[in-house]
């Protein structure tokens, strides 16, 4: 079968079930005991080496022990089985002196592998694959095998290429389906394995195969979530998703407890099928395994059930009995859906961690200085062979906030085909440098290519351009994609460079359309340079460069979609080298500029830029004026400039004018400015004023945070950049740093004065709550965390501070084995929201109970709100500063605090989730189809499902009130006098400590409370009341109602009620179902029992109360007496259906809550009511109606619009599955308005009409 169609036939199998894979064939082999001679076989009998242990040559000495194996495993239930060829590459061979049988060897292993498919194909009917096995090899290309020389390598990329592409024709020559690139520890190897197979896939011979499905699986090699040469999962996806591989997931190494949170986070990272198949637990003492098939099948049943994976299988331990127990376990889940398009709009790049830039992230800077052209001392650094020192530089560079490391070696002496690689391998040994990715700039493409075989992850090429005409351009950028790099285009043709807009926007759209349509680029992985040239140079016709650039910018940002809009800033001011102030000014008003009209990365040395504002008003206008051609002397006016104050141009007698300003501006300055020199000074000086700063705290929360907070407030203007915000934070540190020591001894005063005043001081009891604190994983920035840690710290609070790069398992662990009462995520980076996302759920996964508290300069109310929050069941709530976190903290904990203060931030973030969603243009939605495939799933196998005590009515007349005042929930009846309380006084009875509202709620509570003595004195409301049983099951999203208990169900129900589904897209790592209430009763297909439960109750007699006030014109005790019946009806439908709960139909018996818990509904199950949220259509109620006979048993009745009478009424219906959820529909579109209205037998407009509110579309 050809390469296209194989991969279209896997894909539409992915999409309908969970695909198993093999299990261990090295297991299998080594339980053969086999020895020596079984190895060698007759052909290698006398060979040169000893052979025993090299498992894949078995492929040609033991050919039929190595089909049984396959054939088990197949047999199993396996779909795919991999090839005996995990060493099947030259340079695993070498080490038995067989690299002449390799192409053999593989040939002879896929044809063994394609045997038994087709065998036990042809035997079940069900299409089996082979995967041709593609091993990591036994040599590493980012790693030096010697510690003193960190820059060797034993391998190159070349032998790398040459040598798997020799496997790879012997695999497809033998029929393999898929080529599978597994058990990476070095993604640089199998870039070159990827690379190989596109090699061989070029030839002519294999074109019928071009398209075959691609698998590539890495291995984490230890908790820390990293390969052995050092990547991240999300690092590893970014480099190898070039390949467009079809599956992408992780192998061996762990077992399935272990890899869990890393396959979460392959998983969310990717839109590619995920692939997983663990050890079977981890090693022993003896290095066997001994997690059975059954906990194997277990865990990966989890994975199954949370929506992880698309293929399980089996490695290293497991067998044919695993297999059969995992493809048992998950043959009941839906496979996990891949997210459509994670990373939109964003450039995705990597180094050992990945780089997410996307339309949210600031400016962003690639450091300047590992540029022998661009800088004096590393290229004598590098001339002279003082790498280690050059290193230093690199080193310095990421410290000081470059994003992206520009590497140069273009120098005439230099020989830079050697030394690009050389400093590259040496950059891979400092993991605090390789963390970030690397631009590998030259204008000599050899050296590019040098750069890109040494790089594991993915990069930036700098650059190519048309200037040589399009097909060397349309070469070089095939072999970039190639290699998985994103480029930089210059703003060059045939013709030359650019100077004009029109022309820098004709050459990047000319080159913008040969990447994305001839070459297959993603427009994501494009940066154009439209050359920032020279300005001032006294040549009119270079007087409006810098105008040029920006305008072409703004073009090509709105016409190019996707690209990104890079330069070179030193070019700008190149007329005034030596004049330092003057060229940082220049820069750092043209960046403002540029950044606002598009420009999104620089090659600039950021760290030494001065703050927009800050330039002097003088400078500032001459620097405005240049760069816009306002007037015609600029540079002549900046030379004077210079000339007055210095070659440098800086103000000296200006220099120190600050350090007479009040101590607060003075910090404030020092914080904007990144300057350390006096910061100490002034905070003493500050502490030291006992008046204003009674407490060395309030120094940090008081002049310190306001100085952070304009550093935030420029930063997210864009007048400052990531690095100025580094020296920022560490002027913060540096003073905080003297105050920690003052406070302690501050704390130990406290103490010693309650020791005095006989208060006993345990140790333990001395704190008011646990706070674990954390920067989570991907992020080093923790000075914003680690000022949140000084203040809960100094406000009495245990805090355990995990710092920065902190793994979510870390986290978790640490909060439970620490019994924390709160749980701090920090993060300064774009990528930190993700992870914070993640965290989020593994919370709810693991059922955890501690409020979450998310903070740090990205994070937002909005995104907590509509991304965090619905991700975990408990408190999410984002911190603002840390001068807010004492109140959030003090809140959550305060036991007559807490619920008043979660009901304010549970409105506020319903209310955030609603303007969010009302703002966006487009809501999108899914198909009526494409909801039912994400519905609720639930294993109606192990659910228990208890039966009601009785079918049919149970009737309750004239109930007593008595028994209904312990569940009357106030609060919705000062809601009827338009009576709120300010947090924390919101609720009852706090409210009647409010200021504004307390002494008239009070009033008014207290009249109700005469009234109802008045009512039950005096018989003037009567109780009714119905609840039904009845025998149920879905069927679709409607749910069948029967007669009688019988199995099977008859085909023809006594009643239906007819389900709507949730079909607004959610947020794309939502895990979260698309309901209908239909989900929460067994199908009738299961053959399991199940039933459904209804309710009416009304409260009579109140029309007539108030008949009686009215005829008194007394309007205000008419009000009272409707307010009041209603708060009765809704406490009589609150007591039955705790009675239902815990006696008539008691799934929940042992259940003991206080009336508020009810109220909040910390119970099982559900009573939703048509036209509610969950079911708006209101003629469902004439279901209800007619199956419980309500008119008929208690006299509720359906006016003509399907309201109840009498109007203090509640109905609805029972659910008593433990996953039962309030839930609502929302908007739906007209595929599910048209199906609904031909399932009830209604015309469309019918349905129309009634569903009006909730219609996506006009109808």
């Amino acid at each position: 079968m050809a390469g296209l169609a194989t991969y279209s036939e896997i894909e539409s199998t992915l999409q309908k079930r969970i695909m198993i894979f093999d299990g261990g064939m090295g297991t299998m082999i080594q339980n053969l005991r086999l020895e020596e001679e079984d190895f060698c076989g007759d052909r290698f009998k006398d060979h040169s080496k000893p052979l025993k242990g090299n498992n894949d040559l078995l492929s040609l000495t033991k050919p039929e022990s190595i089909y049984e194996i396959h054939k088990a495993y197949l047999e199993a239930g396996a779909d795919f089985i991999e090839t005996n060829t995990f060493s099947g590459t030259s340079i695993a061979q070498a080490d038995y002196a067989l690299e002449h049988v390799v192409y053999e060897l593989n040939y002879e292993s896929a044809k063994i592998a394609k045997r038994a498919a087709r065998d036990v194909s042809n035997a079940t009917g069900v299409k089996r694959y082979v995967a041709g096995s593609v091993g990591p090899t036994n040599k590493t290309l980012s790693v030096s095998p010697s510690v003193e020389k960190p820059e060797y390598r034993n391998i190159t990329f070349d032998e790398l290429v040459t040598s798997y592409s020799e496997q790879v024709r012997g695999l497809l020559d033998g029929g393999a389906d898929v080529l599978l690139v597994e058990t990476i520890f070095d993604t640089a190897n199998a870039k070159a394995g990827l690379f190989a197979i596109q090699v061989v896939l070029d030839d002519e011979k294999y074109a019928p195969l071009r398209g075959i499905p691609i698998f590539v699986s890495g291995t984490i090699v230890d908790k820390s979530g990293r390969t052995l040469s050092g990547q991240t999962g999300e690092a590893f996806v970014v480099s190898v998703s070039h390949a467009k591989p079809m599956c992408l997931g992780l192998n061996c190494a762990l077992g399935a407890v272990e890899m869990r949170p890393f396959i979460e986070v392959i998983g969310n990272f990717t839109d590619r099928y995920v692939i997983c198949y663990p050890n079977a637990g981890l090693p022993n003492t003896f290095g066997g395994y001994d997690e059975t098939p059954q906990t194997t099948a277990k865990y990966l049943a989890e994975f199954a059930a949370s929506g992880l994976v698309n293929i399980v299988g089996g490695c290293c331990g497991t067998t044919p009995e695993h297999i059969r127990a995992i493809a048992n376990a998950v043959k009941i889940h839906k496979p996990r859906v891949p997210p459509h398009d994670p990373h939109k709009g964003c450039l995705l790049l990597s180094g050992l961690e990945p780089a997410i830039i996307s339309s949210l992230t600031n400016f962003v800077n690639i450091g300047e200085r590992c540029n022998v052209a661009g800088s004096r001392r590393f290229a004598r650094l590098i001339q002279n062979g003082k790498y280690e020192s050059a290193l230093d530089v690199a080193r310095s560079q990421v410290e000081m906030g470059a994003q992206i490391l520009d590497i140069n070696m273009d120098e005439g002496m230099l020989d830079g085909g050697v030394v690009m690689p050389k400093f590259i391998n040496l950059i891979g040994s400092e993991p605090d440098v390789s963390k970030v990715p690397l631009c590998i700039d030259s204008s000599n493409f050899n050296i590019v290519v040098a750069g890109l075989k040494t790089t594991q992850g993915k990069c930036i090429v700098n650059s190519i351009s048309l200037k040589e005409g399009e097909e060397d351009f349309v070469e070089k950028a095939k072999l970039i994609l190639r290699f998985g790099a994103a480029v930089v285009v210059m703003a060059f043709d045939e013709e030359g460079q650019a100077t004009s807009s029109e022309d820098k926007v004709r050459i990047c759209t000319r080159s913008y359309r040969i990447l994305v349509d001839q070459v297959g680029f993603n427009p994501n992985d494009i940066i154009f340079d439209p050359n920032i040239l020279t300005i001032g140079t006294g040549m009119e016709e270079h007087n409006e460069y810098a105008i040029h650039f920006i305008n072409a910018t703004r073009i090509i940002k709105q016409t190019l979609p996707g690209c990104r809009i890079s330069g070179g800033l030193s070019n700008l001011s190149f007329s005034f080298r030596g004049m330092e102030t003057i060229r940082e000014a220049m820069h750092s008003v043209f960046l403002f500029h540029a950044i606002t009209a598009g420009m999104d990365m620089g090659i600039v040395n950021a760290g030494n830029l001065p703050v927009y504002d800050d330039i002097p008003a003088d400078l500032l206008k001459l620097c405005e004026d240049l760069i816009w051609n306002k007037d015609p002397d600029a540079t002549e006016k900046l030379l004077k400039y210079a000339q007055d104050y210095g070659k440098s141009g800086s103000k000296s007698v200006e220099s120190e004018e600050w350090r007479s300003w009040e101590v607060e501006e003075r910090l404030q300055h020092s914080l904007v400015k990144g300057i350390d020199k006096y910061v100490i000074e002034d905070t003493k000086e500050c502490q030291q004023n006992t008046v204003r700063y009674p407490r060395a705290l309030n120094v940090i929360e008081g002049p310190l945070m306001k100085g952070m907070g304009v550093v935030g407030d420029l930063f997210g203007a864009g007048k400052m950049f990531l690095p100025q915000v580094i020296k920022s934070a560490r002027v913060m540190k540096k003073a905080v740093g003297y105050l920690i020591p003052i406070m302690e001894e501050e704390k130990k005063l406290r103490y010693k004065e309650m020791e005095k005043m006989g208060m006993e001081c345990v140790e333990e009891d001395r704190f008011a709550g646990t706070v674990v604190m954390a920067t989570v994983k991907g992020d080093v920035h923790d000075i914003g965390k680690n000022i949140v840690g000084v203040v809960l710290g100094c406000n009495n609070y245990r805090v355990i501070d995990l710092g920065v790069m902190t793994p979510c398992d870390k986290i978790l662990q640490t909060a439970l084995e620490n019994k924390a009462d709160i749980i701090g995520l920090s993060g300064l980076i774009t990528p930190s929201l993700s992870e914070m996302i993640h965290v989020a759920k593994e919370m709810e996964r693991q059922d955890m109970k501690i409020p979450l508290l998310i903070g740090g300069a990205t994070t937002s109310r909005t995104h907590t709100a509509v991304k965090i929050s619905p991700r975990y069941n408990q408190p999410t709530i984002h911190v603002l500063d840390a001068s807010k976190s004492v109140v959030v903290i003090s809140s959550l904990l305060n036991d007559d605090l807490r619920m008043e203060y979660l009901d304010e931030i549970k409105e506020e973030y319903e209310e955030v989730r609603m303007d969010h969603y009302d703002s966006l243009l487009e809501r999108k939605f899914l198909s009526l189809e494409q909801t039912r495939n994400k519905k609720l799933m639930i294993d109606w196998t192990t659910s228990g499902i208890t039966e009601p005590t009785f079918l049919g009515n149970k009737v309750y007349h004239e109930y007593h009130i008595e028994k209904l005042l312990q569940y009357i929930d106030w609060k919705p009846f000062f809601d009827v006098w338009q009576l709120r309380g300010k947090y924390p006084n919101r609720g009852y009875p706090k409210i009647f400590k409010d200021k504004t509202v307390g002494e008239e709620a009070l009033r008014v509570f207290n009249d109700a409370q005469v009234m109802l003595r008045k009512i039950i004195d005096e018989d003037l409301y009567q109780m009714e009341g119905v609840v039904s049983f009845f025998p149920a099951n879905s069927v679709g999203d409607d749910i069948h109602v029967y007669a009688d208990d019988v199995m099977p169900r008859p085909t023809t129900p006594l009643a239906v009620f007819y389900g709507l589904r949730q079909q607004a897209e959610k947020e794309w790592e939502s895990v979260e179902p698309y309901y209908c209430l239909s989900d929460f009763i067994a199908p009738r297909v299961s053959g399991v029992r199940d039933y459904i439960g209804m309710f009416a109750v009304s409260c009579f007699g109140a029309r007539e109360l108030c008949k009686q006030y009215e005829d008194n014109m007394d309007d205000y005790s008419s009000i009272m007496a409707k307010a009041v019946a209603d708060r009765l009806a809704e406490a009589f439908a609150e007591a039955l259906h705790e009675l239902v709960r815990t006696t008539l139909w008691p799934y929940s018996s042992n259940e003991q809550l206080e009336a508020g818990d009810l109220h909040k509904i910390k119970y099982q199950g559900i009573r939703p009511a048509p036209g509610y949220p969950s079911q708006p259509d209101h003629t469902e109620k004439l279901t209800m109606w007619d199956v419980m006979k309500v008119e008929e048993t208690i006299g509720t009745k359906l006016t003509g619009s399907l309201a109840m009478d009498p109007p203090a009424s509640v109905s609805g219906l029972y659910f008593a599955n433990e996953k039962a959820t309030y839930f609502a529909v929302g908007k739906i579109c007209e595929d599910q308005v048209a199906d609904y209205a031909s399932r009830k037998g209604c015309t469309k407009a019918e349905i129309e009409e009634w569903l009006s509110p909730i219609l996506s579309y006009d109808s």
